[in-house]
């Protein structure tokens, strides 16, 4: 059974992955803004603004699952001020019948909470940093999409997803009936995705220019440093002959599953994974071939051979 590929494409998704990188510092180390972007923010927001953001920190982080749900319900035209408007502003039964479908475990006493502290401190968020960039956002994200877009009906729908991702192989399943994959800006190189019934949404990284030719690029950066360690080339070589769960490798490397996940983040902002996602949502790791071969394209474009 396969399952049916969509390109949504909206600032949206951007401002909810930028606020979450900021309240959360999820990944923070591994992408390519980095921690001097916080201290950049710290420095931006004024103390009131910033401490009421980040009373966020501490909320659930699957209400990011919810909030992205709403960003792919929202009317296909909307602006980021309407979605932010709509949410502040609609009853609590009309945004839980917006998901209902997406989510059907969610209750009306999570979406009251998730909605009215939500709401004030993405306006906050909103007005405060991301409308500056939202242009210089939606400019990249479409001109990307249009791309993958293009390649809809040239491409089988698992290899558009991981042509898209660096490398996210979504293998079809009853359940799943569609995918929707969404460009980014703030979380690259990172890809991420939130199951719902019956839909998968991914979030993938659009590659921002580089500034200055004379350093070498950050995708060679993430390439060398990931095979810097002898505990991750360890690991490639393990995965090397077919899939493997982090449990395999726990077992058969002898190391405990928490910094391993580390050691995988590290493959995997490389571009030197295949994530295979199946039902259940459970991961399974192989090569991507593609990544030796770009590791070599973007070493010899930099040094010049």
């Amino acid at each position: 059974m396969s399952y049916d590929v969509k390109i949504d494409v909206s600032p949206i998704y951007d401002l909810l992955g930028s606020f979450m990188v900021y309240v959360t510092k999820k990944w923070i180390r591994d992408i390519d803004l980095g921690s001097e972007w916080i201290r950049d923010i710290d420095n931006q927001l004024s103390p009131g603004v910033r401490s009421a953001i980040l009373e966020a920190s501490s909320w659930p982080f699957d209400d990011f699952d919810v909030l992205y749900a709403w960003a792919s319900c929202r009317h296909a035209d909307g602006s980021v001020r309407d979605f932010l408007n709509h949410l502040e502003n609609a009853s609590e039964d009309e945004m839980w019948n917006e998901i209902h479908e997406l989510l059907p475990t969610m209750t009306l006493i999570d979406t009251r909470r998730i909605q009215t502290s939500y709401a004030p401190l993405l306006k906050l968020w909103y007005e405060h940093y991301f409308h500056h960039i939202e242009d210089e956002i939606l400019e990249l994200i479409t001109e990307d999409a249009k791309e993958k877009k293009g390649l809809l009906d040239k491409m089988d729908p698992s290899a558009l997803i991981e042509y898209a991702s660096g490398g996210l192989v979504v293998d079809p399943f009853p359940e799943l009936n569609t995918v929707i994959l969404f460009p980014t800006v703030h979380n690259r190189p990172i890809n991420t995705y939130c199951f719902y019934e019956g839909v998968l949404l991914i979030q993938y990284p659009v590659d921002v220019p580089e500034q200055d030719e004379e350093h070498p690029p950050n995708v060679l950066l993430r390439m060398t440093r990931a095979l810097s360690d002898p505990e991750r080339l360890r690991m490639l070589r393990y995965i090397g002959g077919e899939p493997r769960s982090l449990q395999d490798m726990a077992h058969y490397l002898l190391q405990p599953q928490e910094s391993l996940m580390h050691h995988l983040m590290m493959l995997r902002v490389a571009g030197l994974l295949r994530i295979h996602l199946g039902r259940g949502d459970i991961e399974r790791f192989s090569i991507r071939q593609d990544g030796a071969s770009e590791l070599q394209l973007f070493l010899e474009s930099y040094i010049r051979i």
